[in-house]
């Protein structure tokens, strides 16, 4: 193995591991819930505000940090985002009043949306044929995040209480920024796709307008583009309400929550790489294959949702039978889209292509705690996920079946364009070395 292998491969480990802290503290939320309500003597609907407001921020920034990302080097921003993000945990930890709070909790919406340098780094070091896999080992670390939340909420939260379990997280993320700003390398813009692999330099490449708002001329990026609109209000309200679901509407105790959510979490986790590798698979016999794996996902994922929420409240066991069948489907289309993003997109402007994704999935996705709440407030908690959840999957399905026919036209035309730039790269060089 030579030692840029080695090196990825550490790189990895290092964005797995501020993904997995950050995620931990960003998912704490959810557990400590109804800590929170309790303290601050607060509704469900005005608990929902709180998850909404940092959303709406993490949303508006994701253009900007999507253009700092693609003009500037990433692995310093992302260095800056974890400090970001362990200052807005303190000053979260430290609030004393609801509306402090609730301000506060928006700033910390300033760092999720960091995301896209982060994906686009990974894509300089791997090849396009495994960039699913590796993209859903990075997204373990959303459901395992939450795992680690949940465990810090049940053994600490009681016993320290929830502002000190916050200033924890808090540190956290400025030890990891130390570790990203000394230790994490940039790599060429491009360095790793198939076409320019084997020139001995490649250019420069840096953020440029005119390819950027060519992106709004990619025709699978506008299916994709709606579906995430829709497609992230489950796992927002999966992940801020489930929890004191199962607390107040099935009966479960504290200790049961956690023997219940383990086992679906950790399959949740192993969903994330089963559908990456599974879109890997297929992308190397058809363009489609991604899009494939992710509608099966969606669709399946839903209809299992469906079951698992109507299972009696008595019947536990085969209420956390179906929980953990459902929870392996329902992250498969995550890896695969960011995969199919990059697939399409010139390394230039991969972070403002991922921001504008995640911007509009935000942008859909902010309000669905505050509506689950709202919902809740006038029926039931389980009426609000079945009806948000299986709703937002219906049309995702739709949308991601129009992307699956027509992607294979733009990833024809981005591969076209980096085997044009390699010849002109060729004839520079040798340009260079004849003169």
């Amino acid at each position: 193995m030579t030692g840029r292998s080695r090196y990825r491969w550490f790189v990895v480990a290092v964005f797995f591991t501020f993904m997995l802290l950050h995620q931990s503290d960003r998912l704490l939320i959810g557990p400590l819930t109804t800590n929170i309500m309790g303290e601050f003597n607060i509704s469900r609907t005005e608990m929902g505000a709180v998850t909404t407001g940092a959303l709406l921020v993490e949303a508006v920034l994701y253009p900007i940090w999507g253009y700092l990302y693609d003009r500037y080097a990433r692995a310093k921003l992302l260095a800056l985002a974890s400090a970001i993000w362990g200052v807005t945990t303190w000053f979260n930890a430290l609030a004393r009043r609801y509306t402090t709070f609730l301000f506060t909790r928006a700033a910390t919406g300033i760092d999720d949306s960091s995301y896209p340098g982060l994906f686009s780094l990974v894509a300089d070091y791997f090849e396009p044929k495994v960039r699913g896999k590796i993209y859903g080992l990075l997204q373990l670390t959303q459901p395992l995040g939450y795992l680690i939340g949940t465990v810090l909420a049940l053994a600490l939260g009681s016993v320290i209480g929830w502002r000190n379990v916050f200033l924890i997280t808090g540190t956290l993320g400025l030890v990891v920024a130390a570790f990203i700003f000394f230790g994490v390398r940039e790599p060429p813009r491009g360095r790793s796709e198939p076409e320019l692999a084997n020139l001995n330099q490649i250019g420069v490449y840096r953020f440029d307008r005119k390819l950027a708002l060519q992106l709004f001329r990619k025709r699978a990026l506008w299916p994709l583009w709606v579906q995430g609109f829709f497609g992230i209000f489950p796992w927002e309200v999966i992940t801020f309400w489930f929890f004191n679901y199962l607390q107040t509407e099935r009966g479960y105790a504290e200790g049961d929550v956690f023997v219940a959510m383990v086992p679906a979490v950790l399959v949740l986790a192993v969903g994330y790489f089963v559908g990456g590798s599974a879109g890997d698979y297929l992308f190397k016999r058809t363009p489609r294959g991604r899009l494939i794996v992710c509608t099966i996902g969606v669709i399946v994922g839903a209809i299992l949702l469906s079951i698992t929420m109507n299972v009696p409240h008595a019947e536990r066991g085969a209420f956390a039978i179906m929980l953990v069948l459902t929870a392996l489907f329902i992250p498969f289309a995550s890896p695969n889209v960011i995969a199919t993003v990059y697939d399409i997109t010139l390394p230039e402007v991969r972070s403002t292509a991922m921001a504008v994704q995640s911007f509009i999935e935000k942008i859909g996705s902010a309000l669905a705690p505050l509506m689950a709440g709202a919902i809740a407030d006038q029926s039931t908690l389980k009426d609000a996920i079945l009806i948000i959840c299986l709703s937002a999957w219906a049309i995702g399905a739709v949308f991601l079946v129009a992307a699956t026919a027509i992607i294979p036209r733009d990833i024809e035309t981005l591969r076209h364009q980096l085997r044009e730039r390699a010849e002109q790269e060729q004839a520079r060089q040798a340009a260079v070395a004849s003169s």
